[in-house]
C-alpha cells in the first residue's frame, strides 16, 4: 500500500538443536523476540511521539479539558491501535491490498474526517470559557478513528512488513508488536495531553485561545499531507 519506513537490520539466531530439544527452541524464540524488540522499539518511539492527528488532538484536548477528562480519549487510541495492529497482522492488510478501491475510499474518508476535526478544533475558541461546553472525544470514537487515521496505517503496515518474518512464530510476533506499540502509545498519549494542559495556563484570553485552536487546526490539516503523496 505504498507504506515505507526505516529498514533495520533483522538478527536471526538459529538454535536448531536436535529434534525435541524444547530448551533450544525456547531459547531460539526468546533471542529472536529480543532482537525484534530491539529493532522495533526506536521505530515505535519515533512514530508515536512525533506529531500526527492523534497527538495533535490530544494536545488540544489537554489544553481545553485538562488531563483528568481525556483518559477515555487516550485509552481509545491505545486499545484501538492495538486491535488494528492485530487485525492487520492477521490479514486485513492483505484484504485491502487485494481491493485497492477499498483503501482509496478509506484514505479519502480519513482526510475528510480530519478536515472536519480541524474545523471543529479551530471553531471551538470559546469552549474553555464556557463551563460544560464541549467534551473530549470518547473511547469508541477514538478507537474507531484509528482505522481511518493515515499515520496509524503507515505505522502498522510498516511495522508488520519490516519487523516480522515468516521464519518465526507469527502469532507471537504480532502480539509482541501490538504490546510494544500499546505501551509506547500510552506514554506518548499521556505526554501530549500533559503538554496541552501545561499550555492551558497561557490560554486565559479569548485571543490566545483563538490563536491556539486555529494553530492546532492548521497542524491537523498539515498532518494529512504525507498521505496525499503516498502511493
Amino acid at each position: 500500500m505504498g507504506a515505507s519506513g526505516p529498514k533495520f537490520i533483522r538478527f536471526d539466531f538459529d538454535f536448531a538443536g536436535p529434534p525435541g530439544s524444547g530448551q533450544r527452541i525456547a531459547t531460539h524464540r526468546v533471542m529472536n523476540s529480543i532482537a525484534m524488540l530491539t529493532g522495533v522499539l526506536p521505530f515505535a518511539v519515533a512514530m508515536s511521539f512525533t506529531p500526527g492527528p492523534n497527538n495533535l488532538m490530544l494536545a488540544s484536548a489537554g489544553a481545553r479539558f485538562g488531563f483528568g477528562q481525556t483518559w477515555r480519549h487516550q485509552l481509545g487510541i491505545v486499545v484501538g491501535f492495538a486491535v488494528m495492529m492485530i487485525g492487520v497482522g492477521f490479514g486485513i492488510a492483505a484484504l485491502i491490498s487485494s481491493v485497492p478501491a477499498l483503501y482509496t475510499v478509506m484514505k479519502i474518508a480519513s482526510m475528510v474526517y480530519i478536515l472536519y476535526l480541524a474545523w471543529k478544533t479551530g471553531s471551538s475558541s470559546s469552549a474553555m470559557s464556557e463551563p460544560g461546553a464541549g467534551r473530549p472525544m470518547g473511547f469508541l470514537a477514538a478507537a474507531g478513528f484509528q482505522w481511518i487515521n493515515p499515520k496509524a496505517w503507515i505505522m502498522t503496515v510498516t511495522a508488520m512488513t519490516t519487523y516480522t518474518t515468516p521464519r518465526h512464530d507469527q502469532i507471537l510476533q504480532i502480539l509482541l508488536l501490538s504490546l510494544v506499540f500499546a505501551t509506547v502509545g500510552a506514554a506518548s498519549s499521556s505526554t501530549w495531553v500533559f503538554a496541552g494542559q501545561l499550555i492551558r495556563r497561557y490560554l486565559t484570553s479569548l485571543r490566545h485561545r483563538v490563536i491556539f485552536n486555529w494553530t492546532m487546526a492548521a497542524l491537523l490539516v498539515v498532518s494529512i499531507i504525507p498521505a496525499l503523496f503516498e502511493r
